[in-house]
Parts: C-alpha cells; structure tokens; sequence
C-alpha cells in the first residue's frame, strides 16, 4: 500500500498543486463518520485555471489531432491504474463505502475496461466519411465528413460509483481528442485525485488536457456551466441539478449531456414458475451499495392474481441480505453516504407509511451500528404509484411492490413516471416478456435477468433521466462535432 491512495493536490495544467490558500475540507467515512484524511478545497479561481489550462491545451497541443498520442496515454493510464489497484480498492471503500464484494464489478475492476475499449475504439475509428461527388448549384463537388473534437468538456461526478463514472466520462472525451476539466463529488474526492496523480507520473498526457478539481462547495460547479471557455458539460446525478445546468448552460448555447435520476420499475408476469427468482433482481439490486445507484430498479411491479406471493418472496431475500461493514466481502450493502442523505430516505419512507405503504421489511434507520449512516433494507407493499416513495427517486435500499392487473397496466404504472432510465421484465413466455419490455420506455432493459452493462453498451436514459448516452461508441460520439467539407472539382 503506497500513500497513493489519499492525495490531496489538485492536478491542474500538468502539474499537482495545492488549492487556492493551501485550503482542504475532510474526507469522511460514511461507515464509521471517521475523518480519512483531507482533500484540496478549490477555489472558483482553481477552477478557471484549470478550464484556462484545459482550453490552452485543445488548440495549442497536438492532442486534438494526434490518434497516437491519445490511445498511448490511455493505456498507460490503464496499466497505471492496475499497477496501484489495491490502493483504488481500499480508498473507495473508505470514502464512498462501498462493499468490497463490488469491486471486481462495476465499483473499479468492470469500468477499468473503458481505458483500453476507447483507446482500440480511437484507432479504428472512421474520422472521415466519404459522401462521393454530387452536382451542386455551384458546379460539380466532391464532399465529405471530417469527426473533430468537442472541445473543452467538464465531467460532472457523483459519489455513488465515483471509479465507474469519472472513466465513463473521461476515457472517451480524451480518446475524442477533447480536454478534459473533472470535477468529482465533494464526497469522494480521492478516486478523482488519484487519476490526476497518475496521470502526472505515468503517461505522456501533455499539461492542461486533464485537470482534476475538487471543493467542498457544490456550486462552484457554475462556474463550468457558464464559462464560454467551456464546450460541453458532462454530468451525472440528479435531476434537479440536470435541469440547472442546462439553465445555466444556455446562455453559452453549451452541449450537455446529462445522465440523471431514475424511478425504474421491474415488472414480473403472471406466468413465472419460481416468484423467488422473478423478484430476485430487484430485491438484490436494490440492496447492492445500499441502493445508491441510478438505474436500480425501485418498483416492483407484481400481477394483483399473484401479489402476496411476489410480497413474501421479495421479504425473504431482502431480509436475508447481508449488509454492515464494507470491508466484510461479504456485505452488499455498506452505509449511506452521509447523514443528509441518510435523513432524506428516513423521511420519504416514513411518509409512506403514513400514507398507507405497509412496512414487510426494515423501515427505518438502522441502530445497531455505533456511529455510520446506516439504513435497513426495506420492503414496502400496498403502494400506489402516486405516492411519493413510487415517484421520486429514493437513492437508497429501499424497494416498494405495486400490483398491477393485465400486462396493459403494468406497462401503464411503469411509464408513468418522469423518468425513464432503466428497468426489467421477467416472465415464462420470452415473446410475451420481450413485448412488454419494448413498450417500457427506458434506456436500458433486462429481460429474464439479462445484463446489460458494459464498455460496449450505450447507457442512458429516456425523458427526465437524461439527455444523450454514456459508454459504447454512442458514448464516444457525444464527444465529436461534425464537420462537412465540398470541394469544386472538374
């Protein structure tokens, strides 16, 4: 284990630096509330140098037009990150809380894969389109297609899968050829700090093309929003601040792309044989890392002939989960983030079960912890979809059944929500299932347990969950602009 895994510098314009006054604000444990370490608190002037350094890096380095350069430096960043993977594994354990069980999965290992997925993706990839030659107004013309760089990109991170998400957004706006200015969750500030550590001493990624800013204030993130220095903005989290960016952004006419809240629901037919399996992939996932992810499936939608059935088995596996100490491989489930979080799915649950929700599992926050922030897997039944814990996004492990008649109205109760991110359909007939998840409108789907997510799998979501997808080469291309160019010929 090196100190690699609590760096506290900024890395602005090739080099690590302190921020602004030598300021730093803690780095807590959401398991223990035990103070890790310290972070650099940036100022908003840190962040414009950084934006300053990113804008000087796109037009006066060959980084935009250099394909070489980009995939070497991206794979560098690969073999620098295995190289350090213990420390990545014990940092995001200690300040995102996440169970160690998941980080083979998508909390480090899985999303490792991007680096080299867009530096091959960079290599192959087709820049010029030819479209032939055409008889114009102006004569004969030979025209085509040249892909170029967005620009400057900031990358907006939450604290939920901080590895997962800081990659998904770098590894393919650098593989672009665009700068890149991240700026991680105040929450977990080390897994972004550490990109920038390893990209000062392992690659040839040249000054000002990646800059890694962290603070304590979630609003220095206007300053990205506004900047006409910057092209695109990048972001992950919640919707409400989705809709500010793009607020904020509009002035400048900036791209976004914004991957945003989710109320995905998990329909389970009627015909399924085992309603212990068919329940399954909600019930686990929305106890996997506490429930703290976008696309889990947070409504269980069960056929009114068959509901105290799919109840009972979705209670069973919930109350059998594991969930404590993340350090333990066993637990999938570690503590909240911190305590406002914490607070906020006391209270929505709590308000359900004034308004009717029967509480089957859990329901409150957990006590036999000494200090964390802890919630009880819980299972809510007799919901309606217009109670509040149906409709908003929870972010916690927290699961409601809602039963439905015919096929018609589940799909009905599924779409009925601003949101469309994600979801699943399980049932015995594979055309019948298959059916109704195409009339579910969401990004990604899971029939029959299917798994959707990969490097190669564009992510993101329908209506308010989003604009624009993340990861495969739709996510590569939210990076590039399109430039067309005719030339008279004879």
């Amino acid at each position: 284990m090196t100190d690699m895994w609590h760096e506290e510098r900024l890395y602005i314009d090739g080099e690590l630096v302190d921020a602004e006054g030598g300021k730093v604000y803690d780095n807590v444990n959401p398991a223990n509330e035990e103070v890790i370490g310290v972070s650099a608190d940036a100022s908003g002037d840190d962040l414009r140098r950084a934006i300053a350094a990113a804008k000087r890096a796109f037009y006066e380095s060959d980084w935009t037009t250099n394909v070489e350069l980009r995939a070497r430096c991206l794979r560098q960043l690969h073999e620098a990150i295995q190289k350090h993977h213990d420390d990545f594994v014990e940092m995001t354990i200690a300040e995102v809380g996440a169970p160690r069980m998941l980080m083979s999965g998508p909390q480090l290992d899985a999303p490792l894969a991007y680096l080299p997925f867009y530096a091959d993706l960079a290599e192959r990839y087709e820049w010029t389109v030819d479209l032939g030659r055409a008889e114009t107004m102006a004569g004969p013309a030979h025209r085509w297609v040249e892909k170029e760089p967005a620009g400057v990109v900031a990358a907006i991170t939450p604290w939920n899968y901080p590895n997962q998400i800081n990659l998904a957004k770098t590894a393919p706006a650098l593989a672009a050829g665009c700068t890149v200015v991240l700026k991680p969750a105040p929450d977990t500030p080390w897994t972004g700090l550490a990109l920038g550590r390893l990209a000062a001493e392992y690659t040839d990624i040249p000054a000002g093309v990646l800059n890694v800013v962290t603070s304590s204030d979630k609003a220095i993130g206007e300053i990205l929003s506004t900047s006409p220095d910057v092209d695109m903005v990048s972001f992950t989290g919640s919707t409400a601040t989705g809709r500010r960016i793009m607020a904020a952004g509009a002035e400048t006419i900036k791209r976004v792309f914004l991957e945003l809240g989710g109320k995905s629901a998990h329909i389970v037919l009627d015909d399924v044989e085992d309603m212990g399996s068919a329940v399954g992939a909600a019930a686990f996932g929305v106890c996997t890392h506490g429930g703290q992810g976008c696309a889990t499936s947070t409504r269980l939608l069960v056929p009114r002939s068959r509901y105290e059935e799919g109840v009972e088995a979705a209670a069973a596996l919930i109350g059998m989960l594991p969930y404590g100490d993340p350090q333990e491989p066993g637990n999938m489930t570690g503590p909240i983030v911190n305590r406002p979080q914490l607070e906020k799915i006391d209270g929505m649950v709590q308000r359900a079960k004034e308004q009717g929700a029967r509480c089957v599992v859990g329901g409150g926050i957990a006590t036999q912890f000494e200090k964390g922030f802890w919630f009880q897997p819980t299972l809510l039944a007799d919901v309606t979809n217009d109670m509040e814990i149906a409709r908003d996004e929870i972010f916690g492990p927290v699961l409601v059944v809602i039963p439905y008649e015919d096929d018609d109205d589940a799909v009905r109760i599924a779409n009925d929500s601003i949101f469309g991110l994600s979801g699943g359909v399980t049932g015995a007939d594979r055309e019948r299932a298959l059916g109704v998840a195409r009339r579910i409108r969401t990004g990604t789907m899971s029939l029959n347990g299917g798994l959707w997510y990969g490097a190669d799998v564009p992510f993101g979501g329908y209506k308010q969950s989003g604009i624009g997808r993340e990861m495969g080469v739709a996510g590569f291309e939210e990076y590039l602009e399109q430039k067309a160019i005719a030339e008279a010929v004879s």
